[in-house]
Formats: C-alpha cells, sequence, structure tokens
C-alpha cells in the first residue's frame, strides 16, 4: 500500500515537471514572438517616420520653389509695372511738349501771324490777318492737355468728321492716334498714324508717328516689327529728332 502511494506521488511529481518545462517553452516562444514582433514594429515605425520625413522635406522643396516661383513672377511684374508707367510719363512728356509748342504757335497767330499747320501750309487766316482756331478743336486739345483722353478721342473724331477739309485735319488725326496710344489702344494707335504718315509724308510730325508706331508695336510685344518700323523711319526721315531717338532705341531691344 504503501509502495502505491509512493508510485502515485512520484508520477505526480513527474507530470508537474513536464508541466513546468512546457510552461517554460511556451514562454520562451512568446517572447521570441514578442521580440520579433517588436522588432517588426520598430522596423515599420522606422519606415513611416523616414517616410513621413522624406514627404515633409519634399514639401519644403515644393513650397520653396513655389515661393520662388512667386517671387520671380513679382519681380516681373515690377519691372513691366515700371517699364509701363515710365513709357507712360514718356508719352505725357511728349505730349505736354507738344502741345506747348501748339500754344507757341497759338500765340504767334494772336501777332497777325498765320499759324502754320500740320502739313507746313499757313492756316486760313480772318479779315484782321488772324489765323482762325476752331472751337472744337481747341476743345479737344484742351481736353487731351487735361489727359481725358476717352473723351478726347471722341472729340477729335467729331472734329475731323464734321471739318473733312480743315487744314488741320492732319493735326487731329496725328493727336487721335496719341490719344489712343495714351489708352493703350494699340491697334487703333498704328492704324491711325501708319494712314496719318501715307496721307502726309512730307508733314513735320511724320516721323514721330513712325515712331508712335513702332512703340505700339513694341508694347504689343512685336519687337522684331518694332525694330524694322525704326529702320524705316531712320531711313525715311535721318535729320528728324524722332530718327535720333529710334537709332537709341534699337540699341537697347
Amino acid at each position: 500500500m504503501k509502495a502505491a502511494v509512493s508510485a502515485v506521488l512520484l508520477a505526480s511529481l513527474l507530470a508537474g515537471c513536464a508541466t513546468t518545462s512546457d510552461i517554460e517553452d511556451t514562454r520562451r516562444q512568446i517572447d521570441t514572438v514578442n521580440q520579433q514582433a517588436q522588432t517588426r514594429l520598430s522596423s515599420i515605425e522606422s519606415k513611416l517616420s523616414n517616410e513621413k520625413l522624406l514627404e515633409m522635406v519634399n514639401q519644403v522643396e515644393n513650397l520653396k520653389a513655389e515661393v520662388a516661383k512667386l517671387r520671380g513672377e513679382s519681380e516681373v511684374m515690377n519691372y513691366n509695372l515700371q517699364t509701363t508707367q515710365k513709357r507712360q510719363n514718356d508719352l505725357y512728356n511728349d505730349l505736354d511738349t507738344r502741345l506747348a509748342k501748339l500754344e507757341g504757335h497759338g500765340s504767334a497767330a494772336s501777332g497777325h501771324t498765320a499759324a502754320p499747320t500740320a502739313d507746313g501750309a499757313a492756316a486760313p487766316a480772318g479779315a484782321d490777318g488772324v489765323a482762325q482756331a476752331s472751337p472744337d478743336y481747341d476743345k479737344a486739345l484742351g481736353l487731351l492737355r487735361n489727359r481725358d483722353f476717352d473723351k478726347a478721342v471722341g472729340a477729335l473724331k467729331g472734329f475731323i468728321a464734321a471739318n473733312p477739309s480743315s487744314p488741320q485735319v492732319p493735326d487731329a488725326t496725328y493727336w487721335l492716334g496719341v490719344a489712343h496710344t495714351a489708352l493703350r489702344q494699340y491697334d487703333a494707335a498704328i492704324d491711325i498714324h501708319r494712314r496719318f504718315v501715307e496721307q502726309y509724308p512730307s508733314n513735320p510730325k511724320a516721323s514721330d508717328a513712325l515712331r508712335n508706331v513702332a512703340n505700339c508695336q513694341r508694347d504689343l510685344d512685336q519687337v522684331d516689327v518694332a525694330k524694322n518700323t525704326l529702320r524705316r523711319l531712320i531711313k525715311l526721315y535721318p535729320n528728324s529728332s524722332a530718327a535720333a531717338k529710334a537709332k537709341e532705341q534699337l540699341k537697347h531691344m
């Protein structure tokens, strides 16, 4: 009886030992799996971190490129604005100078000297010998002087239509082209100034009309065409002030 109990106890002990060993093996396997899982997780986290970092770097580079592009566009716009303002100021200064000369002719007229018209001929004089100026034409010039170009265009067109035989029509046509230029209506200005040169080639303003054509072509980005127009101006009117200006322009185009 005692022997049987001892055998049972021994078997139980042995069974207990076997169970503990299995548990240890299982724990080791679990630890191994945990370690592998942790290693994989760390690898994934590292990969994700690197990908996010790379993505952030790419985003930063893209932003830098976009900022550089915008800065470049801004500089171009500022340059174009400054260039446009300079050209507009040049046009205004030229306009003021020419109108002042025209006013000088008007003063000469009041001294009983017939004021010259655009083609060099004398304007018709009244009974007292004073050159007669059209009130409508004077009004149009006043609008130009005040830089009210929209109204000046209408006034000049109205004067030309109502007085087709007036000796002041050539001048009015020239100033109409200038008014369109000031309004940046370049196609209309080119057409008017071209017709002006064709109709009044000996007019003192013909050389300036050709230069105005070239400037309008330049502002329309027709640089090669503008160069040809300036060369034509120099050939046709070599001794004019407009030709001298055209030569300077060609150096910078």
